[in-house]
């Protein structure tokens, strides 16, 4: 019988590795949805190849360019998420992948839960965002979950027969991004391309320039409490530039446990989808020229300042952790467009965060969606006014 599958970005980096992964098992393959904002061209050429017949294309003019292209062609296409109704109506997808990137992606990953037995998200913001709410909703559904980030994963991975009271502490780690070596006095003079070339992985723009700061650890942090529930103080970030250790435990029973694989997003999705042994995957050798040379290292505050963060964070769930997604977007968005240098990031990151008017959103707790979404508009609007 075959698998029905939907994908949630299709034509960004995770769901183009995804399709690549599934196309060698395409017998076994019924994609039932693919969404995209405005890669048509990609999006068009996977629908054809495994013969999907529902699209979701959430630019509007892509959308009404490419439903008028297609009008005599057996495919249905949409402009947004209140479709899933329609799309699915009895049919129960066995695995879909989140993959929109940013708050755009928070309303689909929400709304799908409903409609597959196991959702694997690598939409960060919607767990940083939104964790009780999606919580409640995969255990309203009996949905499974799986994280798709490497150090996510691994975690999940690690843990395996242990629970979150088993664990003493966990190490999440940094390739140090592109600056991990460059003197502090040189930072002044960053520029956007120098930033956008990350060491060891191949990865979109707003992505790679959080990996630059370190504000992707900080988020990945803020992943690890919500997902295994574990307080801040059981969490720590260490430098490992190879990028070949992803995640580290030490266990309460004195053992520790590391999790090794190629600097390749290949490995975690191939085993969000294929369990039991039911497919294998080729992979390199062992590498023991970096196994025998880890070198962890602590982070440089000083150049990387944002990690600060961490220690003004709330415990419980609120819509502070918006307030940070948000603003951040805003900030990376603003350095891409060369309007503020890349030490105004975390600079303007971290006035924000301290200021009294928004650190009361840390006692917010957001009750639905549209909470999230509202906030982060709102946010947005404030922090591109601070930028002109």
């Amino acid at each position: 019988m075959k698998k029905k599958i939907a994908i949630l970005g299709s034509t960004g980096s995770i769901g183009k590795t995804l399709i690549s992964i599934l196309k060698k098992d395409k017998k076994n393959i019924e994609i039932i949805l693919l969404v995209a904002n405005r890669n048509v061209n990609e999006l068009l050429k996977q629908a054809k190849f495994f013969n999907v017949k529902n699209l979701i294309i959430t630019d509007k003019n892509k959308f009404l360019k490419t439903k008028k292209k297609l009008i005599n062609k057996n495919i249905k296409i949409y402009n947004n998420f209140s479709s899933f109704d329609k799309i699915f109506k009895n049919k129960h997808l066995d695995y879909t992948m989140s993959a929109i990137s940013g708050l755009d992606g928070l309303s689909p990953t929400f709304k799908i839960i409903k409609f597959t037995k196991k959702i694997a998200i690598a939409n960060k913001e919607s767990i940083i965002c939104a964790w009780p709410l999606i919580q409640k909703e995969l255990n309203r559904y009996k949905t499974n979950f799986i994280p798709i980030d490497s150090e996510h994963f691994s975690i999940h991975a690690l843990l395996n027969d242990f629970t979150n009271q088993d664990v003493e502490k966990v190490y999440i780690t940094a390739s140090g991004g592109p600056f991990n070596n460059l003197p502090f006095n040189k930072f002044k003079s960053i520029t956007v391309n120098s930033a956008l070339k990350h060491p060891n992985w191949k990865m979109g723009k707003k992505i790679s320039i959080d990996s630059a700061t370190m504000m992707n650890k900080v988020f990945e942090i803020i992943e690890a409490k919500k997902i295994f529930d574990l307080d801040y103080n059981k969490l720590e970030i260490l430098v490992h530039s190879k990028s070949y250790v992803h995640a580290m435990i030490k266990f309460k029973n004195g053992l520790t446990k590391m999790l090794i694989h190629d600097t390749n997003m290949v490995i975690p999705i191939f085993n969000s989808f294929y369990v039991k042994k039911q497919k294998y995957i080729n992979s390199k050798k062992l590498n023991f020229s970096i196994i025998n040379n880890l070198d962890f290292k602590k982070i440089d505050i000083k150049k990387f300042p944002v990690v600060k963060i961490l220690n003004l964070l709330p415990n419980g769930h609120s819509l502070f952790e918006t307030l940070i997604v948000s603003t951040n977007d805003v900030l990376v968005e603003k350095f891409l467009e060369k309007k503020i240098k890349f030490i105004d990031i975390s600079r303007i990151l971290l006035l924000v965060i301290m200021n009294k008017n928004y650190s009361k959103y840390k006692r917010v707790m957001p009750k639905n969606i549209d909470d999230i979404v509202k906030f982060n508009n709102y946010v947005r609007l404030k922090i591109a006014s601070y930028c002109i």
